[in-house]
This record gives C-alpha cells, sequence and structure tokens, in this order.
C-alpha cells in the first residue's frame, strides 16, 4: 500500500492497524496475528445492526418448492419405522431434478392426524421415519407426501425484509415463537402464505442449517424470490466469498472509499483490550462519526427528507389582501410579504 492510498485488502488493513498504534512487528508475529484478529471482528462488528442499511451486502436469489406426492400406495406396521410401498418412486427425479421425497420431508399416511418426518430415503419403495408408527397397521393404504421446510441460500444471514419472506410481498414473515404457537403442523397443502426462519441441526459443518418453514405445506412447485443479507463479508482475488478474511490480498466487501472504518474500529477494540481508556473513546468516538456518515449516505432514487413551508395561505393573502374583512398585511405588487401599517 502506498503512502497516499486508501486501504484496499487485508494486508493494508491490518498494516494500517499496527502503524496506528505504533507497533514494530515481524511478518508472523504473535502481534501481526492479533492485529488480523482485530481486523476481522471489526469487519463482522460493523455489519452487526447495519446489514439491512448497507447495499453491498444485500444478494437475492429464488426456491422452487416441491409439489406434494402421491403416487402408489404404502403399507407400514404399528411401532415400526418402516415404510414400504407399492408403484411408488421415491428415488426418481421429478421435473425440477429432485428426488420425489427427501430426508425431513413429512408424511401423512392413511390421512391420519400424526405427521410423520422422513429419516431417510432407502429406495424407490422404502423410507425410514423419525418416529415409530403410532396407528393401526396399514397395507396398501393412501399417503401425502409433502415439505414444508427448505434450505435457505448457503450465503444466508437474515433476511432484509423483516416482515415479508418474498421479494413479491405474499409471504409474511414471523418469528418462530408465533409461527408455532399458531401455525402447528397441518395434513393440508396449499400455496404458502407465512413463514419463519429456523435453524436445523449441523450437517457436515460446525454452522446449523438455515431453513424456512412454511404455512401452508407448498402443494406445487411454486418459485419463489427472496431478497437476504449475505454472511459472507470478504472475497478473494478468485472472486471466492467468505465469511472472514484470510489472505493478505483478500479484500473486504465494503466499498473502497468506506474501508477506513474497519481500521477505526480495529483500533477501537485494540485499545479496549489494552485498557487504555483515553484512546479507546478517541477511536469509537472517530469510528461512530465515519458510521454515521456512511448510514446517512443517500442512496439513488431515495428522497432526502426536507421541510416544506405551507405556501398556500401567503399566496391567498398576496391574491386578495383586503377580501372578507382582512386587515391587509399583505400586497400583490413587487412588496410581497410586506409589513403595513394598520
Amino acid at each position: 500500500m502506498g503512502s497516499a492510498t486508501q486501504y484496499k485488502d487485508f494486508s493494508d488493513l491490518y498494516t494500517g492497524l499496527l502503524n496506528a498504534t505504533r507497533e514494530q512487528t515481524t511478518s508472523g508475529s504473535a502481534t501481526v496475528t492479533q492485529a488480523q484478529r482485530y481486523i476481522n471482528v471489526a469487519l463482522q462488528d460493523m455489519h452487526i445492526g447495519f446489514e439491512e442499511r448497507f447495499p453491498w451486502s444485500e444478494r437475492n436469489t429464488s426456491l422452487i418448492t416441491h409439489p406434494k406426492y402421491t403416487t402408489g400406495t404404502v403399507s407400514i406396521s404399528q411401532g415400526s419405522t418402516t415404510l414400504t410401498g407399492s408403484g411408488t418412486a421415491f428415488t426418481t427425479d421429478n421435473a425440477w431434478g429432485d428426488d420425489n421425497a427427501r430426508t425431513t420431508g413429512k408424511l401423512i399416511i392413511s390421512g391420519t392426524a400424526p405427521v410423520y418426518t422422513i429419516a431417510s430415503v432407502d429406495s424407490a419403495t422404502q423410507i425410514t421415519l423419525n418416529e415409530k408408527y403410532v396407528g393401526a397397521t396399514v397395507s396398501g393404504g393412501t399417503y401425502l407426501y409433502y415439505e414444508d421446510e427448505y434450505d435457505l441460500h448457503a450465503d444466508f444471514l437474515r433476511p432484509i425484509d423483516i416482515h415479508s419472506f418474498d421479494d413479491d410481498r405474499s409471504i409474511r414473515l414471523l418469528d418462530r415463537t408465533r409461527f408455532r404457537r399458531e401455525y402447528v403442523r397441518v395434513n393440508t397443502t396449499g400455496k404458502p402464505s407465512v413463514a419463519t426462519i429456523v435453524d436445523r441441526a449441523f450437517v457436515s459443518s460446525t454452522s446449523p442449517v438455515r431453513r424456512v418453514q412454511f404455512y401452508k405445506p407448498p402443494d406445487d412447485a411454486y418459485d419463489i424470490p427472496y431478497s437476504f443479507v449475505t454472511n459472507k463479508l470478504a472475497v478473494n482475488a478468485s472472486g471466492t466469498a467468505s465469511q472472514s478474511l484470510v489472505n493478505d490480498t483478500d479484500e473486504p466487501i465494503v466499498p473502497f472509499s468506506y474501508r477506513h472504518a474497519i481500521v477505526f474500529h480495529a483500533l477501537y477494540h485494540w485499545y479496549r483490550d489494552k485498557k487504555d481508556d483515553d484512546r479507546t473513546r478517541e477511536a469509537k468516538a472517530e469510528y461512530e462519526q465515519i458510521m454515521a456518515r456512511i448510514a446517512s449516505s443517500t442512496e439513488i432514487g431515495e428522497r432526502r427528507p426536507r421541510i416544506e413551508p405551507r405556501m398556500t395561505p401567503y399566496r391567498r393573502m398576496a391574491r386578495s389582501p383586503y377580501r372578507s374583512g382582512r386587515r391587509g398585511r399583505y400586497t400583490a405588487g413587487d412588496a410581497f410579504d410586506q409589513l403595513r401599517n394598520r
């Protein structure tokens, strides 16, 4: 980084932090590692509470819901978790390339009340349930397969609109508690009108699987576009996004002109942990000023709030200053709004 240039990549950012603290270090030292950690903490922290305000962290995609599936018949014994199908094609791809039945999908057997969750799809004619079947033994009975939960985009952190899940604003978004209380699992499907965001079990990762749960469970394939805030705040030289800065050439997704805010926020964390209260306050104040300017930046098409005086009474008085018993205070000539002797 040149002495007169803005911070660009990870190396520029943590070097700028070390320069600001007057630390003399060598590459790979514990102090450099500490500076790198503060930069990543600052990058994450500056987005907390501001995600919906920062356009650079917004992403959009869509999901296609799974149509219900009822082909063939099924048999299962009371107390068993093994469901056997006849004329079923559980492992066959549908028109959208998904198996007709999938793990975590839901099953209603012979129209009974319980809703069973699929633990695994073993073959075209066999499914293992999570729960033991509690109803009377069924042989050649009907069934309804549907999916009310769908994986969200791998970069999904939170929805942009906290009230609507989809971009068409046709699916209301509720908190998990209210959704569980008002929309229990049902045995009817339809077009989704309500949704909530849930975190499910860990799968091949230390991060929980983020899913959207719909009511009503979709009865057909619906294309649902939605927008979200990304959890990937860095990008490497090849354009691959990641949650944190790792390599020296990695860059934050923050626009170039705003990247110095990361250093000031990292400086705040540095001095705070060093118990240097005066410098902590100074760094915090500087960072908050920068963030206030960023947050108040006007986007394209946005209207600035402004005070507009009510001019109609003034114009009316100017046109007819002596009408209806008004005492003359205004003139309609060159001396508009002129105060006169009464």
